[in-house]
């Protein structure tokens, strides 16, 4: 069965050109939407790749029509292939997976995905060690200074309790209990080492 898929960005747009096009083609049912591609949140996507058979092959005006990245596309094609459903699109011929030059190129098309994802982690993974190199410091800020965190511990050597300090330095119980399990850890080290 040839089922449709036609989606456009805004409301302010319509899906007549797309409808048009894919009932010359001959098909038997159409799931349509107006929701940005970037949106991962497509309700009639998502119902449409449920309600796939084997044998279905389904039908799209233009392939960004269908997917936001070639990772996106490609995931949305292997859900197809494990349901032994086809995809085809009427603006990219060589886009048909019912045919084997259609499949290699996706493939293709898949690892160059998978390639430029690889890129982007490596150069992330090198902006982060460079931005350490420099003395960025990564995670969410402190909430006590260091000078704080000596008082802290000066309390709780005192015998204040964890609630009260908190209350004191005007901060979660959590945050107490971190410097006074960093204070034992140490204490641990120092004993070890002697």
């Amino acid at each position: 069965m040839l089922i449709g898929y036609a989606r456009v960005s805004t409301t302010g747009q319509n899906l007549d050109s797309q409808i048009a096009a894919l009932n010359a083609e001959g098909i038997a049912q159409l799931f349509q939407e107006k929701v940005t591609g970037a949106e991962r949140n497509r309700p009639q996507l998502d119902k449409l790749l449920q309600s796939v058979s084997p044998g279905d092959i389904i039908v799209v005006t233009s392939l960004d029509r269908l997917a936001r990245s070639t990772h996106d596309l490609f995931s949305i094609t292997q859900t197809l292939e494990a349901k032994e459903a086809a995809l085809r699109s009427l603006r990219e011929p060589w886009a048909d997976t019912a045919s084997p030059m259609g499949k290699f190129l996706l493939t293709v098309f898949a690892g160059l995905a998978e390639l430029e994802r690889a890129i982007i982690n490596d150069r992330a993974t090198a902006g982060r060690a460079s931005a350490k190199e420099r003395g960025v410091q990564f995670g969410r800020r402190p909430k006590l200074t260091p000078h704080q965190r000596r008082e802290v511990l000066a309390m709780l050597g005192e015998g204040k309790r964890t609630r009260e300090i908190a209350r004191h330095f005007n901060v979660g119980v959590a945050n107490i209990s971190r410097i006074k399990s960093h204070r034992k850890v140490m204490e641990g080290e120092t004993t070890q080492g002697r």
